[in-house]
This record gives C-alpha cells, sequence and structure tokens, in this order.
C-alpha cells in the first residue's frame, strides 16, 4: 500500500512567539493520504520530529502497512513494532486511516466513536509572547473568542497580564511552556490568580516532576501537564504532580492513542485538554472530532495561519461545531 505525502507550508497572520522559540513566517506540516484516507501531522523539533523525519518514517512504515486497513489497531500495532518514537509521523497515518474508515462506512469521525457532537467545548485562542502592549492588541483584535490562552516566560509575565486584564475581562488560560522555575511558578501563580488566570499549563520542565508537584501542592489554579505527558504510559507517574494533561495528536502518535490517554487520564481522576501545533484545518478537525470527550479545548492552530488548505470545525462563539461529512470531514 502505497503512502502519498507532500509539505506544505502554512503563512503564519503574526509572529509567533512561545518561551522558548519564536516562529516568524511559517509553520511546515506534511499531509499524507492511503487509500482515500487523508491525514496531517505539525511535527515539532522539540520532540525531535521534522518533516524529514517524518518522511523517512513514512517510507519506511509504507512496505509494512497490512492489507486489511479497517483494522486500524493492528495496523498501527505493527507499525510499533517496526519503528520506536516518531510519534508525528505515527499520528498522520492514523489520521488517514481514520478518515480513509469514516469515509467508507459513511460516517463523521464522532459517530463512528459513538460520540454526541453537542458536547463540544469552546476553543480558547492563544495570544503569543510580546511587547505587553502589542499583546493587548491582539487581545482587541480577539474579540470572536470567548477564552484566552496566554502564551508567558519572561520577566514582565505579571505586567503582561495586567496589561490584558486593562482591555479584557474573559477566562484567561496561561502556558509557560515549561520556562519558570518551581518556587518561581509559585510565586507568580499566586499573582497570576489575582488577576482572574483560571489554569496554569506546563510552569516547569517536563522532566521535573518533583517540581511539578511542588507547583501543584502549592497553587490555588490547577496544574496542566502539556510537554511532560506524551503517552498513555507517561500518566501514572504524572497523576500525582498534576491536575491534569494536554493531549496533542502530534506528540501522542494519533487518535487511538488520544483515547488511550482520555481513559487512563480518566480513571486517574485528571482533567484533559485536547491542544495542538500551528496547523491546518485537517488536523484541528480530526482532534475536533474527540472534544466530547474533554475539559477544555486549545484547537486554533488553524486560525493562526492565512493559508488553510481545508475548511472543517468551525465555531459558533467560540464553540467547535463539528462537520457532518464522513471522515475526518474537510473539504
Amino acid at each position: 500500500m502505497n503512502i502519498v505525502s507532500r509539505i506544505t507550508n502554512l503563512q503564519l497572520k503574526h509572529p509567533f512567539k512561545i518561551a522558548r522559540r519564536a516562529t516568524d513566517a511559517y509553520r511546515q506540516v506534511i499531509s499524507v493520504e492511503i487509500d482515500g484516507g487523508i491525514g496531517e501531522t505539525a511535527p515539532a523539533r522539540f520532540y525531535s520530529e521534522t518533516v524529514e523525519t517524518v518522511s523517512v518514517a513514512l517510507e519506511t512504515i509504507a512496505p509494512t502497512l497490512p492489507n486489511n486497513l479497517d483494522a486500524i489497531h493492528d495496523v498501527m500495532a505493527t507499525v510499533e513494532t517496526l519503528i520506536g518514537g516518531n510519534y508525528a509521523a505515527k499520528s498522520a497515518i492514523d489520521m488517514a486511516l481514520h478518515d480513509r474508515l469514516g469515509k467508507k462506512i459513511g460516517v463523521p469521525l464522532y459517530q463512528l466513536w459513538g460520540l454526541n457532537p453537542q458536547k463540544t467545548p469552546c476553543t480558547s485562542f492563544t495570544i503569543g509572547l510580546d511587547e505587553p502592549e502589542v499583546m493587548a492588541e491582539k487581545v482587541r483584535n480577539a474579540e470572536a473568542y470567548p477564552i484566552l490562552k496566554i502564551k508567558l516566560g519572561t520577566p514582565r509575565d505579571i505586567e503582561i497580564i495586567a496589561t490584558l486584564r486593562g482591555v479584557t475581562d474573559k477566562p484567561i488560560y496561561v502556558d509557560a511552556n515549561t520556562a519558570w522555575t518551581p518556587k518561581e511558578a509559585v510565586r507568580k501563580i499566586r499573582e497570576l490568580a489575582e488577576h482572574g488566570v483560571e489554569l496554569i499549563e506546563q510552569p516547569t520542565k517536563p522532566n521535573d516532576l518533583a517540581g511539578l508537584k511542588f507547583v501543584r501542592d502549592n497553587s490555588e489554579l490547577p496544574i496542566i501537564a502539556d510537554e511532560s505527558v506524551k503517552r498513555a504510559s507517561d500518566i501514572p507517574a504524572l497523576a500525582e504532580c498534576v491536575d491534569g494533561i494536554n493531549i496533542k495528536l502530534v506528540k501522542c502518535g494519533g487518535l487511538l492513542e488520544a483515547h488511550r490517554i482520555i481513559h487512563v487520564a480518566r480513571a486517574h481522576g485528571l482533567l484533559v485538554m485536547i491542544g495542538c501545533m500551528i496547523e491546518s484545518s485537517l488536523g484541528i478537525t480530526a482532534a475536533a472530532h474527540l472534544t466530547p470527550l474533554v475539559d477544555y479545548a486549545d484547537l486554533d492552530g488553524n486560525l493562526l495561519i492565512t493559508n488553510d488548505p481545508y475548511t472543517g470545525v468551525t465555531l459558533n462563539n467560540g464553540k467547535l461545531i463539528l462537520p457532518e461529512h464522513p471522515g475526518i470531514g474537510v473539504m
């Protein structure tokens, strides 16, 4: 079975900066087609993946795909035995297989999984790091979105949030992207709580579980792990260190693993967020089909680009509206 792939440059509306990096002009994604099913992935260097590593992985995997592509669990188990890691590449394959099966049966993914499309949450909209006044202007321009996620991780973090509170009273989530020390996080979270921030995502380094636990034990706000959790197997060690986890298809390996993560997280009493990279509506819509199962959605990567090749999930006052077309449902 052939895997046809294509690299696309997604053009950003504005330069996008987080605590550890900045993206100025574009973000590369790689899309795949398998027997009429389509998928996409946006590999991240932070997880040691690029479009080049994804391309090599796809070339390695293609000759090994079983004949029965409907048996997605079996196909992905075969892929897992063939190559370790490479979760971005696996995510694209997994997504294409789900899209193919949904199209074959004639139902959207949420119906394939027995989910209620009315139970989707609102998505947050991300404001990247910049000068406080520039971020305030971006907040003003984000009037259509009822929840904001603010990227922090600088010496001016409290000033930034205070400035933004001068222009909005919307719910605010904060994402530090691993930038704080545990003691710094505790101090800043106390001040952020006074400004009405509702949750904190990944305050400390990914592997510093003791640091995360220290923050959680001393925080009045929920602590959500992102970079600290990739697969379902990561959750038991994290369960006493955080209040919730953030799933991304690109980092976990696809929709099958995302389902596993959700169920394992729930078994440990954790909140669940589903997030994204900068992606087209193909990747965002695939993830959106899972949102009836989660507490929070941060699926705005397609809203940050100017040349989206697809249309799929839409918004109604920020609430995710799933397409009714078969499979992922993008056009």
